[in-house]
């Protein structure tokens, strides 16, 4: 039998699976591409070339040769790297919308800073991810062009306001989630707006016979540079959603703005070493700083996250009034909330795991259909079974969920 959450999970799950591999390909040339531009050697011969590398991988030998401009001729066969940026945010957008706009109620919208319905939040959510892109395009333009640090300066500023923002609004998770989507917008945007469109500008020019204007390899590689130091960041607030202690804590936004400090050193750590300017120590001892404060600000108390809501949602309400919700409530309580509360009570566990807390019963119905997947179709929850949940008590909590309406939506033999 197919049910709707079921079947959601798993449309959740191969979006995700999706996003993760084109992500490792677009990071992967990314990052090979920045190492293999700050390593050329430019002694030698190199026949109007920039700079070359010789390369070994696989069993096999590569030549590599690099031209500023272009070559003097078009090549017969050339290979565009453009798809996997492309493939990843429109991945990442898709996640985004079944996880936080469909799921909005109780993923997107924090009642406790802002009071807004759903629409309103999920109009929120599409409309920002833009704005990034048109701030950050017009200071690039401008003569802020020409120095790179100032503009990256004012690009750590403008995610910091945005993360800020974000946390006015949205709950914890979200926050990281979309200051996470937010940047990626602005980097997919650097190569669909800018490095593609300047690159068929040269290869247009080869094809008519004209030397191509130096200025847009130049802005290409400006805009390629910043996009390989937002990348680490990046993966850190699409993971976050994982640990509590990043996204469910009262300094949250504070914490996203360090981590974009910490990819700022790791990044020049490679790109010095990649650049044989030298192996750059002190920005091991800047990026421990910075962790070790981001685990600071974390042990300062945690968000509004995990408080009792002041309304149950349609949706609960009618998960509370179900047949079996006093069961339930009661399995949950007996099984689950020995970790999922505000102060733990299981050894070793000294934060609710996801920041979920199940200790009323309207928190207990805002998660229904979680605790159905988690602990009712799957022995997901409790890990390992350390409460010994029986098999009766999870087709208690089976028979609960279906008995809110739960939709079938098809059924097989």
């Amino acid at each position: 039998m197919f049910e709707a959450a079921i079947l959601w999970d798993w449309v959740g799950f191969a979006i995700r699976w999706v996003h993760v591999i084109t992500a490792i390909a677009w990071i992967g040339s990314s990052f090979y591409f920045i190492a293999l531009d700050l390593g050329l050697r430019r002694e030698g011969d190199l026949r109007g070339a920039d700079g070359e590398e010789w390369q070994v991988h696989g069993g096999g030998f590569y030549h590599v040769r690099k031209y500023l401009v272009a070559p003097e001729a078009m090549p017969e066969h050339l290979t565009w790297f453009k798809w996997e940026s492309y493939s990843t945010w429109l991945s990442g957008a898709a996640l985004l919308a079944v996880v936080y706009w469909v799921g909005g109620e109780l993923y997107l919208i924090d009642q406790h800073k802002a009071e807004l319905v759903l629409w309103q939040g999920v109009l929120i959510s599409a409309a920002s991810l833009t704005i990034g892109w048109l701030v950050y395009d017009v200071l690039c333009k401008s003569p802020l062009g020409d120095k790179p640090t100032v503009l990256m300066l004012l690009l750590f500023v403008l995610l910091v306001v945005m993360g800020w923002g974000y946390n006015q609004i949205f709950t914890g998770r979200a926050m990281m989630l979309h200051l996470g989507a937010f940047t990626a917008t602005i980097m997919t945007a650097n190569v669909f707006f800018i490095i593609m469109p300047n690159q068929r500008i040269v290869v247009a020019d080869l094809k008519a016979g004209r030397v191509p204007d130096a200025k847009y390899g130049k802005i290409a590689k400006l805009r390629s540079t910043h996009n390989n130091y937002l990348t680490l960041p990046v993966i850190f607030l699409m993971l976050s959603n994982h640990y509590p202690l990043a996204f469910a804590t009262q300094y949250n936004w504070v914490i996203a703005a360090l981590v974009f400090l910490m990819g700022v050193t790791i990044r020049h750590f490679f790109n010095s070493m990649h650049g044989r300017k030298g192996m750059k120590w002190w920005t091991w001892a800047v990026t421990a700083a910075l962790f070790l404060g981001i685990v600071w600000l974390s042990s300062l108390g945690t968000g509004e996250e995990g408080e009792e809501e002041a309304a149950m949602s349609a949706s609960a309400q009618r998960f509370a009034q179900a047949e079996g919700f006093e069961d339930v409530y009661d399995i949950v309580l007996g099984r689950c909330s020995m970790c999922h509360a505000a102060e733990t009570g299981y050894d070793g566990v000294y934060h609710a795991p996801k920041g979920v807390i199940l200790e009323t019963e309207a928190q207990v119905a805002e998660r229904a259909q979680e605790i159905y997947l988690q602990a009712g179709v799957s022995r997901a929850m409790p890990p390992a079974n350390v409460s010994w949940m029986e098999p009766e008590e999870r087709a208690v909590i089976a028979q609960w969920y279906r008995a809110a309406g739960a939709v079938t939506l098809a059924s097989v033999e």
